[in-house]
């Protein structure tokens, strides 16, 4: 099975969608409602405002690094 992602331009092509979809030939799954995909969008939206440093990230690593041991 193949996945794609379709933009439909024309909303005369969403009935032919359907009609496959109507034969079994096709599933369509609406993808509008993708939480994950929102919640990505936010997550980067909030770092692009403040992004950390390099100070703070390695700060980060060292930590975690001594946790390990």
């Amino acid at each position: 099975m193949n996945t794609m992602q379709v933009d439909l331009l024309n909303p005369k092509a969403g009935k032919l969608l359907q009609d496959l979809a109507d034969l079994n030939l096709i599933s369509i799954k609406d993808t509008s409602s993708d939480n994950f995909l929102k919640v990505v969008m936010h997550l980067r939206k909030k770092a692009a405002k403040n992004p950390p440093s390099l100070e703070d990230i390695t700060k980060e690593v060292e930590t975690v690094r001594a946790n390990r041991v």
